[in-house]
């Protein structure tokens, strides 16, 4: 089934939409592999399967550093110099492994046609999240890119929601979240928002359904025309 949903507001009871990057957006595993193995060999340790580091994504790039010193056995006081490394490989080959997801720019732009308020919220920093929009040719589809350098906590809390609507002026039950994993959805339940879960990301290796969300969309096109009340049915 492409999609599912619970009870849902209207279309026009929405003000804006908050939208994840990673795993929603782009499928930048391809970055994470190439950049996390440039970093490992400049600090002559083992080299880490994409396998493995799509189950660390999703919760920040310290998290994520962190998380690879940890499998490939180095101990934590190597994390300095690991994340500078990551810094400079990072930033030398963003986007280039990384593609767009089916139906994101019709998503977008569907989002963008029913006059709603568009931000980019995102775990990752914003000086790679920036450029990496920016690269794709999905930027200038936002009002607010905020990465997960922003604020005091990341999600799944719901300090990064709530500050983002306080940005585009919307009221949380009136602005609708839209990622591919568990952090996205509790950080809109704890900040009252309505949440879309796309079924293709992420989400730490576990099946995207078995996550608590008010919808499931195969692609951000299809998240889109779920906001679209149903028409009238046909009569002969």
């Amino acid at each position: 089934m492409a999609n599912s949903m619970h009870s849902f507001p209207r279309q026009e009871a929405f003000q804006a939409a908050i939208i994840d990057l990673d795993g929603t957006m782009v499928d930048t595993l391809g970055d994470f592999a190439v950049a996390l193995n440039r970093m490992l060999e400049e600090l002559a340790l083992p080299l880490i399967e994409p396998s493995a580091i799509e189950l660390m994504v999703g919760k920040g790039s310290e998290h994520l550093i962190r998380s690879v010193l940890e499998h490939v056995g180095a101990p934590p006081s190597r994390y300095d110099s690991a994340w500078a490394s990551y810094q400079k490989h990072y930033m030398a080959i963003n986007g280039h492994y990384s593609t767009v997801y089916p139906g994101v720019t019709e998503g977008l732009c569907a989002l963008r046609d029913t006059g709603l308020k568009l931000a980019c919220l995102t775990n990752k920093p914003t000086n790679f999240a920036k450029p990496l929009l920016e690269a794709k040719g999905l930027l200038g589809y936002f009002d607010v890119v905020f990465g997960g350098d922003l604020f005091e906590r990341k999600k799944p809390d719901p300090l990064p929601i709530v500050k983002t609507c306080e940005a585009l002026g919307s009221e949380p039950g009136r602005t609708l979240v839209v990622g591919d994993s568990s952090n996205d959805a509790r950080a809109a339940r704890a900040a009252g928002c309505p949440v879309i879960l796309v079924t293709y990301g992420y989400n730490h290796g576990q099946p995207v359904r078995g996550v608590d969300a008010d919808g499931y969309a195969d692609s951000l096109a299809v998240a889109a025309a779920m906001l679209r009340p149903p028409s009238p049915a046909a009569h002969p």
